[in-house]
């Protein structure tokens, strides 16, 4: 029974899906002025993975992920580098499937684009006009009415008397309220924009996401998520705005990650404390990357720093080197051997916690530590393992990399003659080993490292890999 914790009811649930062995979730995607930081990433992993168990369970699996490619800071950046907004959003868009694919984050279902659905969020707007819940504006913009909705507040928990005397009026006296934000935008003079009943303009930022996922997973839904920073106002705005155009739910469950810190502050572009992606993953392998962000629980803040991810590196190498070595004994192995029983009892007790971490509200980092302990059985025992119950690891092993995507060493990038050559580098050291010329039988090890490779000796000779 999987149980998530629904920032909507502050208290884990039991999940029941709308319709039986099916899930649709959405999560809030990046806006693609600039490089995705770690703080972006982390959601993107989270959802990966919730995703990847739901597909591991059983579940017919609908995953919808956006991209705001028109907004004020898309704007204000093609002004900077002397180009359009679609080629900023675009650029941005392509290094984001670059990154994440480093991250080994399965591509969405379906990732919409606002300035696709255009005709999608008018005619919301429209439907949230109709039923009295928003109103045009004299200049051309259209603004939802917060009041008009009773409900509003329901998942940030605010109250919109506390709410109105801290806000400012608008100098222009535009809004009939304050708290009212903004559906449609007036278009401004050189800014890209798009007809509608109001004039030209283009949408808010919030509409996106109602009217998108209404598209692509129906006007009520099992799962959407994002990070803690989109609580308020961008959720609460997609549940009021959703709510109003269809009197229809909304998503069932909402699912928040905690932030990214720098010493203890939150991580965030405006804060100007962030860390690129992709400057992170010139320095570690991908794998490690999605093994920081995975070995804390998503709702608990996680401080960054380097030496957490070297950290992270070396647990990580634990695990496959783990698994590299079950994959050798299995390679020797007798098709019987002792303690074979025995040992299916524990793998099977093995994945049933596995399952059990992750019914709890996708609890990575217990899952982590259950393979850990299987990974220390399993070293303990490879001599006298036989050859079923090697492939009972090896499937076991396989299972976990598909929710967690990060165990199983990735595959080689390029082989034939790469590998040739690396095995002649190889026969070099262990001639200079062979002549006890350590200095360059070092110097061969330390500069295969520096370029992405680990050499290790055995008494079955030299192991390499990828890191």
């Amino acid at each position: 029974m999987i149980k998530i914790y629904n920032t909507l009811n502050n208290c884990k649930e039991e999940f029941k899906p709308l319709n039986e062995g099916k899930v649709g979730i959405y999560c809030c995607g990046p806006t693609t002025y600039n490089y995705i930081h770690l703080g972006n990433a982390r959601p993107l992993v989270v959802f990966d993975t919730v995703r990847r168990y739901f597909i591991y369970r059983g579940y017919d699996t609908t995953y919808v992920q956006n991209f705001t490619d028109i907004d004020d800071k898309i704007i204000n950046r093609a002004a900077e580098e002397n180009l359009t907004a679609q080629q900023i959003a675009e650029k941005y868009i392509a290094a984001y499937f670059e990154d994440t694919a480093e991250l080994n984050i399965m591509p969405a279902d379906v990732h919409p684009k606002v300035t696709q659905h255009i005709p999608e969020i008018v005619k919301m707007i429209e439907d949230i006009i109709a039923k009295g819940h928003a109103y045009p504006a004299a200049d051309g913009s259209v603004y939802f009415a917060v009041r008009s909705l009773p409900s509003y507040g329901e998942l940030s928990g605010r109250d919109l008397d506390d709410m109105r005397s801290g806000a400012r009026v608008e100098v222009d006296d535009i809004k009939q309220d304050p708290l009212d934000f903004a559906l449609w935008k007036a278009a401004k003079p050189g800014e890209p924009a798009w007809e509608s009943p109001w004039g030209m303009g283009r949408p808010g930022w919030h509409i996106e996401c109602s009217a998108m996922s209404c598209k692509y997973l129906g006007a009520e839904f099992d799962i959407h998520g994002g990070g803690a920073d989109l609580i308020f106002p961008h959720h609460e705005n997609e549940i009021a705005q959703s709510k109003a155009a269809t009197e229809q739910g909304f998503s069932r469950y909402w699912m928040h990650n905690g932030f990214i810190t720098i010493n203890k502050e939150k991580m965030s572009k405006s804060l100007g404390n962030f860390f690129l992606l992709r400057d992170i993953l010139a320095k570690f392998p991908g794998p490690v990357v999605r093994y920081y962000l995975l070995s804390t629980h998503y709702r608990s803040p996680i401080d960054f720093a380097d030496d957490k991810l070297q950290m992270a590196q070396k647990s990580l190498e634990r695990i496959q080197n783990s698994y590299m070595l079950m994959q050798e004994a299995k390679a020797k192995a007798a098709a019987a051997g002792e303690a074979d029983a025995e040992f299916d009892k524990f793998a099977e007790e093995s994945k049933q916690a596995f399952i059990d971490a992750m019914d709890d509200d996708f609890n990575t980092a217990l899952a982590i530590s259950i393979i850990f302990d299987f990974c220390r059985e399993l070293n303990g025992k490879l001599g006298s393992l036989g050859k079923s119950a090697l492939e009972k690891a090896e499937q076991l092993f396989a299972e976990w990399d598909s929710v967690l995507g990060m165990i199983l060493p990735r595959e080689k990038e390029a082989a034939g003659k790469e590998d040739e050559l690396l095995q002649l580098i190889i026969t070099i050291r262990q001639a200079a080993r062979k002549d006890k010329n350590w200095a360059m039988a070092d110097a061969i090890r330390d500069g295969l490292k520096e370029i992405g490779f680990v050499l290790e000796d055995s008494p079955d000779g030299v192991r390499w890999k990828r890191i």
